[in-house]
């Protein structure tokens, strides 16, 4: 049985829903162990000099024809996408808001917090019911007519982390599987019974056997739910350069109930760090440089709107991060510039939708695909005249480091962990929307441009990394910029502000270690409840 802690309670976790979960936990927990340790296996070969490529094994996946299901009637149209954590409020603004789709997250932007997870779990069950309502600052919140409202997506954690508050004998059960299990358990029927799902968002899959293990883990819910096979359909994020050269297969994999794939283009970014850690000549320039426009990243936009047209699923665009800018019209409208012409690239290219991450940006989203999108898709649009090979998807960008960019990066760095470690996943930090995979990438460079002093031969360390002004990359400067971050961020009111000092300590810890550690939010979460 799953075993939880005291006073969870059982209207949300009673029996059959403990025995579902553990169920689910002993069916599928040995193949996630074997799948992360071949993820470790990869990533050695990465830091030995190896580079991912194609699989010669399933190039006849990549060759041969064939098509997923089609989308079901709510999925066809995902022109403009809101997503957000799963606060009540949250919920009840996001649904309202007048995107096409919700993406309610318990992955990059809730910290999974016992209290947030289940509070998470309890807004959705009763947003899905059609009950949820929030009161607060004097307001009462409410749910618009169900024709009025967002299509759900649920996106669970990846299969990389764990949930320490469910343990069945001992070891803690799949993050991934607590999320979508106890999604599913609650809502799935009265979901189908609508034609509203249950639809998922997969995060962070890094291989098409990882996809094939959704596939088994969404057969076999349905299997014990007793709903049609293929009631459950999912949209996958290509957010990591090893999964980037397996579109196709992990299409393939779940080929009955894929709806499309979404460029999760921080993330991937992130990834691209990660998977490159030790090759000197991958280094990123910093972060407010590494745009779209970069030809590495041309290259993954648009070999996924090929892949996804060629098979019949929608091609998602990633997230414009920008959020209003109150009291300085200028500041704003340049902001607000920036994502029209970010929706313009993805609707020119062939994207069939794209994601924001507040209310005020749906409307310029919207505008934009309006405009180019007459339908509700573009799988016309193939992309024949696209060609990527391997070295296109990893060539880096050029450019340099500033120290603005510098400290930007440590500032981030420290003021979502702070926030994080405080229970609050989502953070506007300098006219942005910060999450885990943003935070990551200034997380991720800061290790890279310290580290790539070293020969890497064991050998005498090498020549360091420099900004624009010649100012060496060094722990000099990170702990110069470290020492002075208290002082400036005393001056305003932030959240999680009593754990910047220890965020700071965690940042100084992850940052000089001898290896990058694969997820700011492992050590983080081993700090929470």
């Amino acid at each position: 049985m799953l075993r939880l802690p005291t006073g969870t309670p059982a209207d949300l976790l009673g029996d059959d829903a403990r025995a579902f979960l553990a169920d689910l936990h002993l069916r599928f927990e040995p193949r996630r162990q074997t799948l992360l340790d071949a993820r470790r296996v990869r990533q050695a070969a990465f830091d030995a000099g190896a580079l991912p490529g194609f699989r010669a094994d399933t190039r006849g996946i990549r060759e041969s024809a064939w098509q997923v299901a089609p989308a079901p009637a709510a999925l066809r149209d995902r022109r403009v996408e809101i997503t957000g954590p799963v606060d009540p409020k949250m919920v009840i603004n996001a649904l309202n808001a007048g995107a096409r789709c919700y993406m309610a997250d318990f992955e990059d932007s809730t910290s999974p917090t016992w209290a947030n997870l289940l509070t998470g779990q309890r807004a959705l069950r009763e947003a899905v019911a059609g009950t949820l309502v929030f009161e607060g600052n004097g307001k009462r919140y409410a749910l618009l007519p169900e024709d009025r409202q967002a299509v759900l997506i649920v996106r669970p954690r990846g299969w990389h982390l764990d949930e320490k508050h469910a343990c069945v004998d001992g070891t803690p059960m799949s993050a991934a599987l607590f999320d979508a299990g106890l999604f599913a358990f609650h809502n799935a029927h009265a979901l189908a019974a609508r034609d509203r799902g249950p639809y998922l968002y997969l995060p962070k899959l890094e291989s098409m056997e990882e996809a094939q293990l959704w596939e088994d883990v969404l057969a076999h819910t349905e299997r014990a739910l007793g709903l049609p096979a293929g009631q459950i359909r999912v949209t996958v994020l290509i957010e990591t350069l090893p999964a980037a050269f397996e579109m196709d297969e992990i299409l393939h994999a779940l080929r009955g109930r894929i709806a499309g794939l979404n460029c999760g283009r921080w993330d991937y970014i992130f990834s691209y760090i990660k998977t490159f850690r030790r090759h000197r000549d991958r280094v990123l320039p910093e972060r407010g440089q590494v745009t779209m426009d970069q030809p590495f990243l041309t290259a993954y936009s648009e070999l996924l709107i090929q892949t996804c047209h060629r098979r019949g699923a929608h091609a998602m665009g990633g997230m414009a991060a920008q959020i209003p800018v109150p009291g300085d019209p200028v500041a704003h409208e340049a902001a607000m510039d920036r994502v029209r012409a970010d929706k313009l690239r993805e609707v020119t290219a062939g994207h069939d939708g794209t994601w924001v991450a507040h209310p005020a940006l749906i409307p310029i989203a919207q505008a934009v695909f309006d405009t180019r999108m007459r339908g509700p898709h573009q799988h016309a649009m193939t992309r024949d005249d696209v060609l990527v090979e391997r070295d296109d998807l990893i060539a880096p960008p050029l450019g340099t480091i500033t120290h603005a960019g510098f400290a930007g990066n440590v500032e981030v760095c420290v003021r979502y962990l702070a926030a994080w470690l405080d229970g609050n996943g989502c953070v506007p930090i300098h006219g942005m929307m910060e999450d885990a995979a943003t935070a990551e990438i200034a997380r991720a460079q800061l290790w890279q441009w310290l580290h790539h002093a070293d020969a890497g031969d064991g050998g005498a360390p090498g020549t360091p990394l420099h900004l624009d002004d010649g100012t060496a990359i060094d722990d000099a400067l990170f702990d110069r910029v470290l020492l002075s971050l208290p002082s400036r961020l005393a001056r305003q009111p932030i959240p999680g502000a009593a754990r910047v000092p220890e965020a700071i300590a965690m940042l100084e810890v992850l940052t000089l270690r001898d290896t990058l550690a694969d997820f700011l939010t492992l050590p983080a979460y081993e700090r929470l409840d």
